[in-house]
């Protein structure tokens, strides 16, 4: 496929770049930093009429495109103050969904985010392992923006009954580099608890984009993308007994299994995390 991959130059976003295009799709980054070459076109994405200059053609590393992947924004609460963050991820998503609808592009995959799911957990989730079940319960402007661009998609989706747009609910995203200070959470229960010491690898987000491009079908789906494991040694009952003692059970925990259900994306999209920080450390 030809792809528009927005947020290129971003933490996931080079990843995604990379393994994209060693599985041979060609891939064109968007993004408003980075160097200017082949396969990158810097665009502000606040500004829709660059937006769909670069979707639709108008420059030579542009359009068309066969599908368009959205990373860009500010990637957490607290990074940029709140009006910021609600303007940016927003106008941003709504410009790229908006262009691409307009365009005829009609299949998005695009980053969601854990903190739907009512991260950092203050308020305690309805059960656990936490799953794409219930409604979102959105605890900061970062995640309430995450809440409403999954609206969006909800009603383009019914106004467009040929457009596909996917929602990968990405948990924390960590390179092999990041791993080494892992052991170190295990000394307090509440450090992590705060997204149920959940993440995920780079890589392995970058195979959901792709599973969720392969799998593709018109309408608007959600996924939780997390890593098969958690980032602590300790066991699961030993940390949830001790951290959220009242919260029901749904299932079995298992020792080091991730909390936040990958069942459905593994179920629908294939998704089969691959790495581990526990292989690196």
């Amino acid at each position: 496929m030809r792809i528009a991959l927005t947020g290129s130059s971003g933490k996931l976003g080079t990843v995604v770049a990379r393994e994209l295009r060693e599985a041979g799709h060609d891939v064109v980054g968007m993004d408003v930093v980075g160097t200017r070459g082949p396969g990158f076109l810097q665009v502000d994405l606040n500004d829709y009429g660059q937006v769909i200059d670069a979707l639709s053609g108008v420059h030579g590393e542009s359009g068309p495109f066969d599908a368009v992947v959205h990373l860009a924004a500010i990637p957490a609460p607290s990074i940029r103050g709140d009006i910021a963050t609600f303007r940016n991820n927003i106008i941003t998503t709504f410009d790229v969904f908006w262009a691409a609808v307009r365009l005829g592009i009609r299949r998005i995959v695009y980053a969601s985010s854990e903190t739907v799911l009512g991260l950092p957990f203050d308020v305690p989730p309805p059960y656990i392992p936490v799953d794409e079940e219930y409604a979102a319960r959105p605890e900061s402007v970062y995640s309430l923006v995450k809440h409403l661009e999954e609206q969006l998609a909800i009603e383009l989706v019914r106004w467009h009954p040929d457009l596909s747009i996917t929602a990968l609910r990405f948990s924390n995203v960590m390179d092999p580099e990041d791993y080494a200070e892992f052991p170190s959470f295990d000394a307090d229960a509440t450090r992590r608890k705060w997204n149920l010491w959940g993440y995920i690898d780079g890589r392995d987000g970058a195979q959901a984009v792709q599973r969720a491009l392969d799998a593709s079908t018109p309408g608007f789906d959600r996924f939780i993308i997390a890593a098969a494991d958690t980032v602590m040694s300790r066991p699961n009952a030993e940390l949830v007994a001790e951290v959220f003692p009242d919260v029901p059970l749904k299932g079995d925990l298992g020792e080091n299994d991730t909390l936040l259900s990958i069942d459905k994306a593994r179920r629908v999209l294939g998704f089969d995390p691959k790495h581990s920080w526990r292989d690196h450390v």
